[in-house]
């Protein structure tokens, strides 16, 4: 069964909340820190990775009365931040801002040179933003049931336009596939503004874009929104419905960004820094920038986190395996 970002929370509540109460005596048990913190983004400044990252470094910068330094260091796909990290001493001093790469990096491309649940001690997930499918508005489906019965009927497969390969629209589209036996064409692009006018001038039929991406769009009606890939209805967006209950029970995805820093980190440093990465995700100004920013917060146990992860790289494995997707 997939493992699905929400129901984490459920769980986690009452341990996150004696990581929270426990943390000012972690903290001065470890008299940490004594100097700045260094918190690694493996992608440009502007995108979402990076703004989580700027959320997260200013609340800890406030709360420890140290310098969180946010250092972008792109390239790989994140892979670059996520090797710094796992090579850095795990003294809470560094650490990384992940996102569904952090997985399929280690799957795909044969350079990354890391384990993904090994080589990192989680904190905590911090947001999700969904990813929507939505078609142009030539294909007539207006439902889940009637896309998918389309995509059975028609002599030439349906075409997915996504980011590019191994994207997580990519991946998405690749996962329902498998779990529902019908099969599409994927077309990749390398950026989204490419994608998004060639979607909407029908060039190609769907994709899976993230809901901050995908909705402006929508509401023009310049594209049809047919259902969430994320295990829960949207708050902003409440009359689309979740692909599992639109007709693909269990079928639950979402664009993750959580904190990791190396292995071998001291357990009582990780309850300090993951209480305060959930306290920061709880509060209401921040909840705020990030549902303005189209993302949904959250906040989990370093436990929860890392099986997360490790369910999360066991079903790409797959996937990726199944949909003969080749190692860069």
């Amino acid at each position: 069964m997939l493992l699905g970002i929400r129901p984490l929370m459920a769980r986690c509540l009452a341990a996150c909340c004696i990581g929270i109460a426990a943390a000012p005596q972690c903290l001065a048990e470890s008299k940490f820190p004594t100097k700045p913190i260094r918190l690694l983004v493996g992608f440009v400044p502007g995108g979402f990775t990076d703004i989580a990252g700027r959320m997260i470094g200013q609340g800890l910068s406030e709360t420890f009365g140290v310098p969180v330094v946010v250092e972008n260091r792109p390239g790989a796909n994140g892979v670059i931040a996520a090797q710094l990290t796992a090579r850095a001493a795990p003294d809470g001093y560094t650490f990384y801002v992940a996102s569904p790469g952090h997985t399929t990096n280690a799957i795909l491309q044969t350079k990354a040179g890391y384990d993904p649940v090994r080589d990192f001690t989680p904190l905590s997930l911090f947001a999700e933003i969904p990813n929507v499918l939505v078609v142009s508005p030539s294909i007539p489906a207006r439902t889940l049931k009637e896309f998918l019965a389309l995509a059975r009927d028609r002599p030439m497969p349906l075409t997915q336009a996504s980011a590019g390969v191994g994207s997580p629209g990519h991946l998405i589209g690749e996962l329902l596939q498998l779990t529902t036996k019908t099969r599409f064409t994927h077309v990749p692009y390398k950026g989204s503004g490419p994608l998004m006018t060639d979607l909407m001038s029908g060039l190609v039929d769907f994709s899976f874009p993230s809901t901050a991406a995908a909705l402006p769009y929508v509401s023009q009606k310049r594209l049809r929104a047919l259902a969430l890939a994320s295990s829960k209805r949207s708050d902003a967006y409440p009359d689309i419905p979740t692909i599992s209950e639109a007709g693909v029970p269990g079928f639950q995805v979402s664009t993750w960004y959580g904190a990791l820093g190396p292995a071998r980190m001291p357990k009582a440093l990780v309850t300090t820094l993951s209480a305060e990465i959930v306290r920061l995700a709880r509060k209401p100004d921040v909840q705020a920038r990030l549902r303005n920013a189209g993302a949904e917060p959250f906040g989990t146990t370093p436990e929860d986190f890392r099986s997360f992860i490790a369910s999360d790289y066991e079903k790409w494995s797959k996937v990726i395996k199944a949909a003969n997707i080749a190692p860069e």
